[in-house]
């Protein structure tokens, strides 16, 4: 069975994600998606809880692939690089593969003996997670860059007075 590994913050998960997930598993039978920095939330770069991206992601998953060949792993974040290498590898299933585009990480796994691969960019200049955290905290058009369960699912939470609340300005 091949299993790969695709870790993110996914602050949110936009299409961008979606469209990679998709991308992956036509190469791989299962997908681990580890969900990084897991034990932040309520921050400019982290505004969404572990529990609230794992709703996020399987509300995008649902409807486009077989969520039975994912697993979602929220992977907290470690002060030393070799730590969180091993601490990823003991919070996840055996997998042979590593999806990334960071370079920090992919030398990491390499070292640890693992193949990595890079993952396509997917419409780039629209599905960064910066800019969708900033137009969400505006009032701008978001929701076209989420799948739309996912979008409905943060206004739910109030996702747009939270960011609009963490990234105001303190003066």
């Amino acid at each position: 069975m091949k299993r790969g590994l695709f870790i993110g913050r996914f602050q949110p998960f936009h299409l961008g994600h979606l469209r990679a997930v998709e991308h992956i598993l036509r190469k791989e039978d299962e997908l681990i998606i580890g969900i990084g920095s897991a034990q932040y939330s309520h921050t400019a770069d982290n505004p969404f809880t572990a529990g609230e991206r794992i709703e996020i992601i399987m509300k995008s998953l649902r409807q486009t692939v077989d969520t039975r060949r994912v697993y979602l792993i929220p992977i907290p974040d470690v002060g030393e690089h070799r730590l969180w290498v091993s601490q990823v590898i003991s919070y996840c299933p055996s997998f042979q593969t590593v999806y990334s585009n960071n370079g920090l990480v992919k030398v990491l796994f390499e070292e640890a003996g693992y193949r990595v691969e890079p993952v396509p960019f997917f419409d780039r200049e629209l599905m960064m997670g910066r800019e969708i955290r900033r137009l969400i905290s505006s009032g701008g058009d978001w929701r076209s860059r989420l799948h739309p369960d996912a979008a409905k699912y943060l206004a739910e939470i109030g996702a747009e007075k939270r960011l609009a609340t963490i990234l105001k300005p303190d003066f």
